[in-house]
Formats: structure tokens, C-alpha cells, sequence
């Protein structure tokens, strides 16, 4: 018999290892072409991760044209808070609400009778202890005392005369007179009231001191203004006429609960003007010689505040992207804080969602205004 051909052992298993490892070459160009394949472009936007719509607003200093408008109240400059000396119950109470009176008039009274009684107990002690004193002198002349109980005597009559005086104190100021001439603008008690030494019962204006607008101010505003500058003043056309004014004074600290300053405006005398009536003043906004008007920004734009400085997000267009910024922090107002540091005006910064950025950020601009 022919033999049959005889083929190497392992044969077959050598030429399945060829194959296998041939298809692991190949996955193996294929992971390597994939890790080397260029790096995204950071100047291709559309390789980046998405950017985050944004809100801008631009810094800048308050305007210096045009006029600082604002509302406020007709007051008599010194507003005069009337009351007793002493405790008691109103006997008489004249005036009423708008009524004119002049100085010196009595506008209210005490039931004096407990008053009067007091007064004429101290009178009697007074007169008591004068006797006594006079008896020790007496006694002390011929002998019969020492001069303490001269010295003891003394003394009561010195309390007597004391009491006497505070007596005939009470009783004496247990009317109110008018300080000056003026209007009466409250009425805070009727007569048979019992009221205690020193609660107000009228409040008087007094004519001498003028009439006033006061006009609350946030920093911003008032920063531009000073004391003398002229002012408009203008009410509904059926109230008052137009008129000039001037500001006078300038409050020294702001009200805690608005932040507000109150600025005074003198008011020329004229028969329609009452305290209490509204009406709009016009300032011009930072004259030639007035102090610069400061960088305002919103309180939402600011992050991380500690002792006076805060962080902002300023937009940087050449990039779209944004960088922390650390500011100094001045007053705060009505229409924002102001900055004293850190910012020029133009600068535009991020107003809100500040805390979804980070250094570098890439931002969309959805919207943008002036500060």
C-alpha cells in the first residue's frame, strides 16, 4: 500500500496562531491611529464645551448731563414737639389741627387743683421749718442748744424752700404757651386725658424758621450734590406753582432702613404751601466745581465679599471668556453699591448667575446695558 502523506505536527494550530495575531496587529494600528489623532483647537469655539449665556452690564460713572429728578415732602423746617412739664389731666386744649397762633398764647392746661394743693402744703412746711430755725437761733443765743440743732434747723428750712420752689415749678408750667408764631400741625391729646411730664400733646411749625422739601437721596445722587446749589421745584399744577429753591443741608447719615440721605431745599414763602404736600425737585447733575460722581454696579454682580472688597466677573471680548476682578466697596444705594477700586468705566462685568462661572470661563452675551 501506498503510504499516505504525512503532514508536521501542529500544523494546523501554527497557521490559526498566524491569523489571530495578524487581527490583533491590526486592531492594534487601529487604537494607535485613534490615540494619536490631533488634539481640538482651544481657538475652535465649536470644539469647546458650550459657553454660558450670560447677562452683561457696563460700568460706567453717572451721567453729568441732565438733572437728578426726585420726589419729596413740603416741611416747616423747625417742627416744635409741645408738652407739660408735669403729669396730670388736661383741663383745656384749644387749638386745632391747622389753626394759627401766635407766640406766647396759651394753647393747653392742667387740672391744677392736686398742683395747687401741692403748693400750699409746701408753703406750710416752709413756713413750719422758718419757725423752728428762728426758735434753735433763739435757744442757741442763750445757751440752751448746740449749734448742731441750730445747723439741723437750717437744713429743713432748706428742703422746705426746695420743695416749695419744685412746686410752684409744676404749677407754673402746667400751661403751654406758643414758643412762636406758626401753625399747629398734630393734635395728639383731648382735653380729660391723663397724660405723663413730658409727652408730646402739639407740635407746632414755626413760622420764623421757613418751609424745607426733603427729598431722600440714594449715594449715587447725593455724591453729585452740595449745599447751595439751585434747585427746581415743581408741584401738580392745581396744588402750587413752580418755584426755586436751594439746598441747605445735607444729612450725614443714611436712613438704615433705605440707605437713603435726606437733603433739605430751602422754599420761598408762598400761601399754597402746606407741610406734608408732595411734589418733584430737579438738581443739576454734578456742577463744574461738584465732587466726581462714583462707579455704580448692582449688588447681584458681586461674589465673595468680605470686609469691604468683592470679586466681579469682567467680560473679556477679545476671547468671550471672563476673569475675577477684586473691587473696593464704598456706599451702598438705592440703585446699587459703589465701587471705589478695582474698575474703569466702560467695563463691561457679568450682572447675575455668578456663581455658575469660573476663571476663564467661556460666556455668551444674551443681553447688556449701562450700569
Amino acid at each position: 500500500m501506498r503510504a499516505m502523506p504525512s503532514w508536521p505536527v501542529g500544523a494546523k494550530g501554527d497557521e490559526g496562531r498566524r491569523r489571530g495575531n495578524a487581527v490583533v496587529a491590526a486592531a492594534t494600528l487601529f487604537l494607535l491611529a485613534a490615540c494619536s489623532a490631533p488634539e481640538a483647537d482651544p481657538q475652535d469655539p465649536g470644539r469647546d464645551a458650550p459657553a454660558t449665556s450670560v447677562q452683561l452690564i457696563e460700568v460706567g460713572a453717572r451721567r453729568t448731563e441732565g438733572l437728578i429728578r426726585a420726589a419729596g415732602t413740603v416741611r416747616i423746617r423747625r417742627e416744635t414737639p409741645l408738652a407739660f412739664w408735669t403729669a396730670g389731666v388736661i383741663a383745656r386744649l384749644d387749638p386745632r389741627e391747622g389753626d394759627r397762633v401766635r407766640a406766647g398764647a396759651v394753647l393747653a392746661a392742667l387740672d391744677t387743683r392736686t398742683i395747687d394743693a401741692e403748693v400750699s402744703a409746701a408753703r406750710a412746711d416752709l413756713a413750719r421749718a422758718r419757725a423752728e430755725r428762728d426758735r434753735q437761733r433763739r435757744l442757741f443765743a442763750q445757751g440752751w442748744v448746740a449749734q448742731a440743732r441750730v445747723d439741723a434747723a437750717e437744713a429743713a428750712m432748706g428742703a422746705a424752700a426746695a420743695a416749695l420752689e419744685r412746686a410752684l415749678f409744676a404749677q407754673n408750667n402746667s400751661r403751654i404757651r406758643a414758643p412762636a408764631d406758626g401753625v399747629i400741625l398734630e393734635r395728639r391729646a383731648e382735653p380729660g386725658q391723663t397724660v405723663a411730664a413730658g409727652v408730646p400733646v402739639l407740635t407746632l411749625g414755626e413760622a420764623r424758621s421757613g418751609l424745607v422739601m426733603r427729598v431722600p437721596l440714594p449715594a449715587s445722587d447725593v455724591a453729585g450734590v452740595r449745599v447751595g446749589m439751585p434747585v427746581e421745584v415743581s408741584f401738580p399744577a392745581e396744588v402750587a406753582p413752580g418755584m426755586a429753591g436751594r439746598i441747605i443741608e445735607i444729612g450725614g447719615r443714611a436712613d438704615e432702613r433705605t440707605g437713603t440721605f435726606l437733603v433739605e431745599v430751602s422754599l420761598p414763602t408762598h400761601p399754597s404751601l402746606r407741610s406734608g404736600l408732595i411734589g418733584e425737585v430737579r438738581i443739576a447733575r454734578n456742577a463744574p466745581d461738584g465732587p466726581a460722581a462714583p462707579l455704580v454696579v448692582p449688588a447681584t454682580a458681586l461674589f465673595a465679599a468680605r470686609a469691604g472688597e468683592a470679586f466681579v466677573w469682567r467680560f473679556n471680548p477679545a476671547s468671550a471668556t471672563v476673569e475675577a476682578v477684586l473691587v473696593r466697596l464704598g456706599e451702598v444705594g438705592a440703585d446699587g453699591v459703589v465701587v471705589e477700586g478695582g474698575l474703569a468705566a466702560g467695563d463691561r462685568i457679568v450682572r447675575t448667575g455668578v456663581d455658575r462661572l469660573t476663571e476663564g470661563a467661556r460666556v455668551r452675551v444674551a443681553a447688556a446695558g449701562p450700569a
